[in-house]
């Protein structure tokens, strides 16, 4: 099923391009703290990455990439989540999702289930590998695959629907 949306290509040289991160860094500071309030909720449902990946799929990898940046470190100072010990590989991902959906919206010029999948998996799996290399343990790397499916596909189908229904302009 895709679908054509509007999708932009913001600049570092506009104001709407800064707003525009901020707007959803923002969401990437109150989602998590939300899903913290279940039990191994972060680990469960990766919110983290959800307002990157529409921030840069929607918005254009600079804006995500601003989102991808900001909103981890800004997490970590305020709550100390993610810790410390994981802000490399999460950093590391979020920086792949910022490229790998903004790439992905200007090549195809639409969204789709299918799209928002190979997103995923594409930050997934070359962060995972990412991740093995900075920690040097396989089993480590592997976590969102053995604890985050429900956070994946919630990027997909939330994603999807947040981008294609919540997202006039």
């Amino acid at each position: 099923m895709k679908s054509t949306v509007k999708l932009y290509s913001l600049n570092y040289t506009e104001v709407q391009t800064y707003l525009t991160a901020l707007m959803f860094v923002a969401g990437n500071i109150v989602l998590p703290q939300l899903f913290h309030l279940i039990p191994a909720g972060g680990t469960t449902w990766l919110p983290i990455y959800f307002f990157t990946l529409i921030g840069a799929y929607k918005y254009g990898w600079k804006a995500g990439l601003l989102t991808a940046i900001a909103s981890p470190l800004i997490n970590s100072w305020l709550f100390g989540m993610p810790a410390p010990a994981v802000l490399p590989a999460i950093l590391m991902k979020s920086v792949l999702l910022a490229a790998g959906a903004g790439y992905i919206a200007h090549r195809s010029k639409q969204v789709s289930i299918l799209l928002l999948l190979l997103v995923v998996a594409f930050y997934q799996v070359t962060g995972t590998l990412g991740e093995w290399a900075l920690s040097g343990s396989l089993y480590t790397a592997l976590q969102d695959f053995r604890i985050g499916l429900p956070g994946m596909a919630l990027q997909v189908f939330g994603g999807y629907l947040f981008i294609k229904y919540l997202i006039y302009k």
